[in-house]
């Protein structure tokens, strides 16, 4: 449970945009969209090799 302390005299907006980023932080959306469809094991270490892929590519540039 997400709980937002308001203080006196504090606009009612600020206090929607804590409990907003309070909400995204949780995460609770993207685990919701995730969950909306079923990825084969093997569809996912593909997606996790090209991720890393990608990262290596990223951290040789760098340097």
């Amino acid at each position: 449970m997400i709980i937002v302390p308001v203080k006196e005299g504090e606009n009612i907006e600020k206090a929607l945009k804590k409990f907003k980023r309070k909400f995204e932080k949780t995460g609770v959306v993207k685990e919701l969209r995730r969950r909306q469809q079923f990825d084969k094991p093997s569809v996912l270490k593909r997606l996790q090799k090209e991720h890393a892929v990608y990262i290596q590519q990223l951290q040789q540039i760098e340097e």
